[in-house]
Formats: C-alpha cells, structure tokens, sequence
C-alpha cells in the first residue's frame, strides 16, 4: 500500500488553567466560556515523499519502506542514484534533508532516499537488534541481553538474513517503482546499523557499490566482524567496494577502564582504527577506503558530519 506522504504530526494537550489566588479565595470562580475539545494540530509535511508497505517474504515479516525523491523527479526523466539507509525513524528525514543541501548547496548531483524502517509491530531496539547484528554473542555475553518486549525471547544475530531481504525483496521493489540508478546503490548505516553494513561488505560486497559506516560497534560479540574480516581475506583476492568510515573523537574509554571489545569498557576510535587497518592491509585492487575521526563528536552526535562527508567522497558535482 502507499501512502501519499510521510507525516510529523504534533498533537496539543490543553489543560485547564489553576484559578488564580485559591489559597486566599473562597469566592467561587465566575462561569466562563466551555473549552472547545482537544483537537490534533495540522501535521507537518515533508515534500516529496511516499511511504511503501513491504513484505519480507522469507523473513515473514513486514517492513515500510519511506522514500523521498528529488525535487526535480517529476519533471527530469532522468535516473538517480539511491541512498539506503537504515534506522530509518530517525534516520530518513535526516538523510533527505542533508541530501537535498548538498544538492542545493554544494552542487552535488540528487539522489532517491529510502529509509528501511523497523519491522512493524517490533519496538526499535528489538527490531535493529536482531536485524543488524552478524551473530548471537557467544558463551555469557547473550545473557546481558533483555528483550523490551514483554513474552518474547531475546533475538540477534540475523543481519545475514536481513541483508537478503534487501537485496531480494527492496530492491525490486525500488527499481520498479522508480527511475533509480541501481547500479549506484548507497548503503547508510550507523552503530548497529553499520554492523550490518560490514556483514554485506564480506559476504556479498557488490550489493552496494558505496559504503558509508559511522560509528560501527566493533566491540560486538568479542570482536567478532575482525573475525569476518580476516575471513573473508581468507577465501578472496579482491574486495570490490568504496567505503566511508566515520566516528566521533569522544568515542574513546570512560577515565579509568582498562580497554577490551565489550559494551561497557570499548575504546570505539581504536577499534575502528585497528579494523581500518587491517581491511587496508590487504590491498584490494577494487576497494577504496577512507577513515575520518570528527573532533568534539560522540556516538549521539557524529551522525550527520558521517553523513555529510560520506556522501561527499561518492556523489558527483553537477556540472
């Protein structure tokens, strides 16, 4: 099903005014006029973009899929590349609008924006959990995990699966319904959702042709997408892909711990540093890296400068 438009509504709480001077009055309040009921104020429309209802066939689940075309869509004919990025309640509007700047702004060429929602009916953090992590935490380190949904049993480690559905089910859907250039697919991802993107670039790398991977939490699973990296390096000669990492400076160890790949005690700019690295080190013929560390930024913050710069290292200036 598609809806016309995506809708950032704020809805109005009236509450009634405390008579003034109560302490000190006991004459009763005079009669006003009755309030009016509550009613929502009028939403707010982002231009340019539709809502599609998405069934993941394998997964038996379903997903939204929020879209956002460019200004000059209606009236070009022409093909566009395609940013796919996940997180995508907070992450679309984001993205659409840094998009559009930077068309606007800074003359790099448009691009349709899909944003991958959670699966509906899942809250946020269990959706992304199981979607964009490469693995279920091995030996104690599932059991720090609890679900937010009460009766449901803790779920991770199905970002293979997930990334399937996207190449098997979205994509078609895209290239079918839009004038994308699909041979220039951008891949979003942030935190988890970068885990995500690392678990497509050493499995099936070609399924985007631009990485843009802020922030991603390396420390999971005791480390385990350096295991997947050495992997992959294992089994293959080449790595064909172009790949932005981005990450905040704050993103080091709290004063006082000691450094390890877990939750609590990660030092993230390392991590990143050191997988950075060794992805470097092999040399790929086809793989064009770049790794930017964002001064003053942490985890909550760092996401639009990732953004930005990503974008900017793979989209073209227009002439």
């Amino acid at each position: 099903m598609t809806l016309p438009m995506i809708l950032l509504a704020a809805w109005c709480v009236v509450a009634p005014a405390a008579a003034a001077n109560a302490a000190t009055s006991t004459a009763p309040a005079p009669a006003g006029p009755a309030l009016a009921p509550a009613q929502p104020l009028p939403a707010y429309v982002l231009d340019n973009t539709e809502v599609r209802d998405i069934r993941a066939t394998a997964l038996k689940r379903d997903y939204q899929l929020f879209v956002a075309l460019p200004d000059s869509y209606r009236t070009s004919g022409r093909r566009y590349p395609v940013i796919f990025v996940v997180d995508a309640n907070y992450a679309f509007p984001l993205a659409r609008s840094i998009a559009s700047r930077l068309h606007k702004h800074a003359g790099l060429e448009e691009s349709i924006v899909v944003g991958l929602s959670y699966a509906m009916g899942d809250t946020p953090v269990y959706s992304r959990r199981r979607d964009y992590t490469p693995s279920v935490p091995r030996n104690a380190d599932f059991r720090g995990y609890r679900a937010d949904m009460p009766g449901r049993p803790v779920v991770l480690g199905e970002a293979g699966a997930y990334a399937r559905f996207i190449a098997d089910d979205v994509f078609p859907h895209i290239a079918s319904a839009y004038r994308a250039d699909m041979g220039r697919k951008i891949f979003m991802g942030h935190s988890y959702g970068s885990l995500l993107g690392l678990q497509v670039l050493l499995t099936r790398p070609r399924t985007f042709e631009h990485y843009i991977l802020g922030s991603p939490s390396l420390w999971f699973d005791r480390g385990v997408m350096f295991d997947r990296l050495r992997d992959y390096a294992g089994a293959h000669r080449d790595l064909p892909a172009s790949v932005f990492f981005g990450i905040g400076s704050r993103e080091t160890l709290a004063p006082g711990k000691r450094r390890s790949r877990s939750e609590e005690q990660a030092d993230m700019v390392a991590d990143l540093r050191d997988f950075h690295g060794a992805l470097a080190a092999h040399r790929y013929a086809g793989l064009t890296t770049r790794l930017k560390v964002f001064a003053d930024e942490d985890h909550a913050s760092v996401f639009p400068l990732v953004l930005t710069h990503g974008l900017r290292a793979y989209l073209k200036k227009e002439k």
